[in-house]
């Protein structure tokens, strides 16, 4: 109880002074004093006094930025293909995207304000825009905003988005689509390609409609606890084995885990106390504390992982809720929401291999335990959920099983529990193909 006590007073402690530094910095924005970080692009900052100067070299960059938007009315992304094709970088020296283009024309800073919190304050530096052309790129950021809401709204349209890697340049495949004369098509892009330009990445979207592959996938994935338990018994044994094999190395990065915590806590202790003496400046203070609090939260994060990966060791679902949940797999393709299909494919499906044109082989999840409450609520008897799918805690690892896909002789590998036949173009029907099942789709 007393050693509650003094951590519980020791936390208080901590707090207040953390309050006193945001405090210090709340005191600082109010005097148009620039609070550090990340300097923003176009400007430098001036450290004897905490101003932010104009770099003129950035300062141009920007303005080009304002006047091909306003003036030239060009999009993001056309944008920064523009300022990476004439050679411009980022404050960082990577090259433009989109989204940083984005960034710049809805950043405040270019007109002399800065902000902390709920803490405006305006004329605290020279502006590089003028607050007439930042007021027409507001507008346009705000027309165009809404075709970009809806195309991130209407992702949950696209169940594997982020479940495929582009063959070329190993990004996630997301989903988007083009107007033809009577409708609109839909189909799987390279994240780069989309961001970028087709310069960065040269990979065709995939030949598969979007709807006819999502639907396949789905199929797939509800035939497979229908029909292969023997290949989830297989996987769950692989894991078991690899649980066992990792057991020392993973107690011995715990231990190793708690020592690097013990010493952070400490750290941390010690920065506090010299504020309190006078010999660390809350700047400083600041500075450090964050970074301090950064690795704290990543020692706990793997503290708690390699916890639960010590404790947790495959065991193999009974019979019964591999049909429980095909049952319900079948009933959310049949009656299930757009967004229900997408959070079944985030819990069941691990990644979707693109093999080759009109070719993919689903790599599919297993859940391990039945008598967890998440689960239950993962998989009703009859209907489903009235929100989305909630994704189950309990996933064999990487240990699995690869089947046969052509040839002869059982290929094993620890990587993945595959369909047993990719998925193949060229018909509409669940039909027979060699050795084992091949769906197919137009």
């Amino acid at each position: 109880m007393l050693l509650q006590m003094l951590a519980m007073f020791a936390q208080f402690e901590r707090d207040t002074i953390i309050d006193r530094v945001i405090g210090g910095m709340e005191r600082k924005a109010a005097k148009g004093l620039w609070m550090g970080g990340n300097r923003p692009f176009g400007y430098q900052v001036d450290r004897a006094h905490w101003k932010l100067l104009i770099d003129d070299k950035e300062a141009a960059v920007v303005r080009l930025i304002f006047n091909l938007y306003v003036k030239e009315r060009l999009g993001t992304r056309a944008i920064a293909k523009t300022l990476n094709e004439r050679g411009h970088r980022t404050t960082t020296g990577g090259p433009w995207s989109g989204h940083q283009v984005i960034r710049v024309l809805d950043n405040r800073v270019y007109l002399g304000e800065l902000t902390f919190r709920e803490i405006t304050v305006t004329d605290t530096h020279e502006p590089i825009i003028e607050s007439a052309q930042f007021a027409e790129a507001e507008k346009i950021l705000t027309i165009r905003s809404d075709g970009h809401n809806h195309r991130a709204a209407s992702d949950s349209d696209y169940y594997l988005t982020g479940r495929m890697r582009c063959p070329q340049c190993a990004k996630a495949m997301l989903g988007s689509n083009a107007q033809g004369r009577n409708r609109t098509y839909r189909y799987y892009t390279c994240f780069t390609r989309l961001r970028y330009s087709r310069e960065r990445c040269d990979a065709p979207r995939l030949d598969a409609d979007a709807d006819a592959l999502d639907q396949a996938i789905l199929t797939a994935l509800a035939a497979f606890y229908r029909d292969h338990q023997q290949l989830i018994a297989d996987a769950v044994h692989l894991a078991r084995q690899r649980h066992h094999d990792a057991h020392s190395d993973r107690t011995g990065e715990l231990a190793t885990v708690q020592t690097d915590l013990t010493q952070t806590d400490q750290a941390i202790d010690r920065y506090l106390s010299a504020f309190e003496r006078g010999t660390l400046d809350e700047e400083t203070l600041a500075t450090r504390l964050a970074a301090l609090r950064t690795k704290q939260k990543q020692l706990r994060r793997r503290q708690t992982e390699l916890t639960a990966q010590i404790d947790d060791e495959p065991v193999m679902p009974p019979r019964a809720t591999l049909s429980k949940i095909a049952n319900h797999i079948d009933t959310i393709i049949e009656v299930g929401t757009d967004l229900q299909r997408k959070a079944l494919v985030e819990a069941l499906i691990h990644e979707v291999k693109i093999l080759g044109p009109g070719r993919f082989q689903p790599v599919f999840r297993v859940p391990r335990l039945e008598p967890t409450e998440a689960t239950a609520a993962a998989l009703p008897a009859t209907t489903p959920p009235k929100g989305a799918v909630r994704t189950m805690p309990n996933m064999v690892g990487r240990a699995r099983l690869e089947p046969v896909t052509g040839g002869s002789g059982n290929r094993r590998s620890v990587d993945s529990v595959r369909d047993p036949s990719p998925l193949a173009g060229g018909q509409r029907t669940l039909g027979r193909g060699g050795r084992g099942g091949e769906l197919a789709w137009a």
